[in-house]
């Protein structure tokens, strides 16, 4: 029995402590060394990622480089740790941290949004004499330099997703400045890990041509030395290397041009498939030529963490035991609900909104907030370094943030 179900059973407040808001995350994903990596449930074909470059590197450096350094230079193996080195590193950094997951809104939020819609379609409905009613679909349009966004509502997280956010189905979670679910990677590629993700492409495509040459380089000399039958038995594993670095770069080396040509424009690949920005108004957030999109996206700094996974779990944020009627069947109203969503005991109408110290700007949407008594430290809409350029952007920040 875990210290959630012992306060359920018990109502004891003295465990509180000991559980962490990752325990209890409703998202799909999978935790580990007490929240500080976070990935995706389904991360097989990340292991197999893994797998093919260590063993590879393993095979070039256990034959090639001692030979290399001999008869090549020094500087070439030493070369080739450095680039394995730098592509686990962007690797690891990629699959295991948040890619920019955009908090659900809470019971009151989510209660307030309600009413706001009900009382919006109810005007509708009353203007609407003669024609029948159709209740409006749930979006707000906001303007973004010149150009006009309309902000979806998401059903399960209960918020209007900001621009260039959606909802990802395998970790069932709101990523901000979504680009796609890698499964290579084992995450989904957001605002927070766009970036490495592009760095491992490019770091990955050199260094598998990197092998490739300095593995038919070794073959080379040593069919040189000898007879090529005798340089394959002396190095068995080099052409084994060579093949795999050979077959691997045509497809690595595709997805990185192809996210070169997107981080030039400062797009996702979920805008380039939509079509979301067109010819005749182009991309709101571009910062104005291909070499400053590149370094907005590259060398941009990293936005904050909008969960605070590893926070400690107040009596809020414990999901309440199934509420069973007389037959023994679970109520609709609990059984739907995400964990957390309601508070041990206490009925939906009477819930607290859980404490949240990072609270997101798609949060203050959904309770209609029209003051901020500390300023917003993150604006997803507006990238960084350009929120005071046109009045469209400080129009966006009255109408969406507030």
């Amino acid at each position: 029995m875990n210290d959630i179900e012992k306060q359920r059973n018990t109502g004891q407040a003295e465990p509180l402590g000991r559980v962490r808001k990752w325990e209890v995350f409703p998202g799909k994903n999978r935790f580990c060394c007490d929240g500080r990596i976070m990935m995706s449930t389904q991360i097989g074909i990340f292991y197999f990622t893994v797998f093919l470059i260590v063993v590879t590197s393993a095979c070039f450096f256990g034959m090639d480089a001692y030979y290399t350094w001999l008869h090549m230079h020094p500087v070439v193996p030493v070369a080739a740790a450095a680039q394995f080195v730098f592509v686990i590193v962007v690797l690891f950094r990629t699959a295991f941290g948040d890619p920019g997951v955009i908090p659900r809104a809470t019971p009151t939020e989510a209660a307030a949004i309600e009413k706001l819609i009900e009382r919006q379609q109810q005007e509708a409905a009353a203007q609407s004499t003669n024609a029948p009613y159709r209740p409006p679909p749930r979006i707000r349009n906001v303007t973004i330099n010149g150009v006009d966004f309309k902000l979806k509502f998401c059903y399960t997280c209960k918020i209007f997703r900001p621009p260039r956010a959606s909802h990802c189905s395998v970790c069932d979670n709101c990523v901000d400045k979504f680009d796609h679910h890698c499964p290579w990677v084992g995450n989904c590629v957001g605002r927070r890990n766009y970036k490495y993700f592009y760095l491992f492409l490019v770091s990955l495509t050199v260094y598998c041509a990197y092998l490739l040459s300095v593995s038919v380089a070794a073959i080379v000399l040593r069919s040189k030395e000898e007879s090529f039958a005798a340089a394959m038995q002396r190095g068995p594993l080099s052409p084994v290397v060579a093949l795999v670095a050979f077959f691997s770069i045509w497809s690595v080396a595709g997805l990185a041009g192809f996210h070169t040509y997107l981080t030039a424009l400062n797009m996702t690949t979920n805008e380039d498939i939509k079509g979301t920005f067109k010819p005749s108004t182009g991309n709101p957030f571009s910062a104005g030529s291909y070499f400053s999109n590149c370094g907005v996206v590259v060398c941009g700094p990293n936005p904050p963490s909008l969960i605070d996974r590893r926070g400690w779990v107040s009596e809020h944020d414990i999901p309440p035991a199934p509420a069973a009627s007389a037959s023994g069947t679970v109520t609709r109203e609990f059984a739907s609900s995400p964990p957390g969503a309601h508070s041990a005991g206490r009925p939906p109408s009477t819930m607290q909104s859980r404490p949240n110290t990072r609270h997101s700007e798609a949060s203050r949407i959904s309770n209609g907030q029209t003051t901020h008594p500390h300023p917003p430290k993150y604006l997803p809409p507006i990238e960084r370094g350009h929120q005071s350029q046109s009045t469209n952007q400080h129009q966006f920040n009255r109408e969406y943030l507030t």
